[in-house]
């Protein structure tokens, strides 16, 4: 009885966490970006590859092989950029192309998942349907993908593309994020954005706090 207590009040604080998008800082500040000075436009990358930065989802996107990737977009000029028709694609090493998942292909894998016994939705509590859970994961799929349509002067947007990575072992390693499709308030496009992941890679990382030791007695 005590067991199942525990379970269940684990699966309740679980499902009780709520995906929130993170805060994002000027694209420059991003180990891995691209600044566009005359164009007074960055674009930076963020993967979200190490459970550290994951544990913001409530979904397990690495359990079923999807790479969540913060795209950051920085506009310091005096005119409004267009984002309608901007394309971002992920180039591995190996010259694979992939394309941003959609949401239709996230729910779709995280419904049908393809590995024996890993569960990547939500804890269900108690009384719960099936696909209430499902309503929850949809809902952070819908809040965590890129969505703005605009930048407005000296502001800046961002969200999450996921990226297939099933049978790719190391997809980070030499690849490059490539956005397009960027355009000024004159309707000009901008010139291509292209953004190295060892960039990412090789940045150092945070220091640790150190461990406090206690006193010898």
């Amino acid at each position: 009885m005590v067991c199942l207590c525990l379970i269940a009040l684990g699966g309740i604080s679980h499902a009780a966490k709520e995906f929130v998008l993170p805060s994002p800082q000027p694209a420059s500040t991003y180990p891995a970006h691209d600044e566009h000075s005359d164009e007074m436009v960055t674009v930076a990358v963020d993967p979200y590859d190490m459970a550290d930065k994951t544990n913001i989802f409530t979904i397990a996107y690495a359990d079923v092989d999807m790479l969540p990737v913060f795209v950051v977009i920085t506009n310091d000029g005096d005119q409004p950029v267009a984002l309608t028709g901007m394309k971002v694609e992920l180039i591995t090493s190996k010259r694979a192309k992939l394309a941003p998942a959609t949401q239709d292909d996230l729910y779709r894998r995280l419904s049908h998942t393809h590995k024996p016994g890993v569960s990547p939705l939500p804890f269900p509590l108690p009384g719960r349907s099936k696909s209430a859970v499902s309503n929850k994961a949809l809902d952070e799929i819908q809040r965590a993908q890129f969505s703005a349509r605009a930048v407005e002067p000296h502001s800046t947007q961002a969200g999450f593309f996921f990226f297939d990575i099933d049978g790719i072992s190391t997809p980070l390693p030499g690849a490059h994020l490539y956005l397009t499709g960027v355009r000024n308030s004159k309707g000009d496009e901008l010139m291509y954005f292209e953004i190295a992941l060892e960039k990412y890679l090789s940045a150092p990382q945070p220091a640790k706090p150190a461990t406090p030791t206690l006193p010898a007695k």
